[in-house]
């Protein structure tokens, strides 16, 4: 991934998040002090709205955040955005993803450290961005195998999500926090 996420000059202010939003990052344990939330709040009921989603994919899905992190990681090297790299590398330790299996992410196809589970969503990720949605037969068939309806629905909403996430990071040119 570049370097230039570091060094940008974001397009939009980078404002105060509404105390009212603050509180509600908080109280979902979230950090309100994110650049990408200074700058959505230029729109408070928007950044609202995308508090409530992202938070929702974050807590109320029932596939494991550790499959959910995988697929983020791998979003962000694809999208090369070092910002959602930074932000999720640190949540993907947290959730008890080794450092081992986090710098083996763009050889997962090669790598012994990813399960069968594991990989199908990190072929479904790369499909979303590379096939731009467009899912194969085959791989359908291996999400169904593996996965609930429910959790088929949230791997694909969550995938689609944080294709976004980098897509407004860097058409805002929002630069990771010091």
């Amino acid at each position: 991934m570049s370097e230039e996420d570091n060094n940008l000059q974001a397009r939009l202010p980078l404002k105060d998040v509404p105390i009212e939003l603050q509180q509600k990052i908080v109280a979902l344990d979230g950090k309100p002090d994110l650049n990408l939330y200074k700058v959505l709040s230029n729109n408070p009921t928007l950044l609202s709205s995308w508090i409530d989603f992202a938070y929702s994919l974050r807590r109320n899905c029932t596939t494991s955040r550790q499959l959910r992190e995988l697929m983020i990681l791998r979003g962000a090297q694809l999208c090369n955005s070092q910002y959602e790299w930074f932000q999720h590398e640190q949540m993907a330790k947290q959730c008890g993803i080794l450092i081992e299996k986090i710098n083996s992410i763009q050889e997962w196809r090669k790598s012994s450290l990813f399960d069968e589970k594991e990989k199908v969503v990190l072929e479904l990720m790369e499909s979303l961005i590379q096939n731009r949605g467009t899912i194969s037969e085959e791989l359908d068939k291996q999400l169904k195998k593996h996965f609930t309806e429910a959790e088929y629905l949230e791997l694909i909403l969550t995938g689609s999500f944080y294709v976004m996430v980098p897509t407004v990071l860097k058409a805002l040119q929002i630069p990771i926090e010091n």
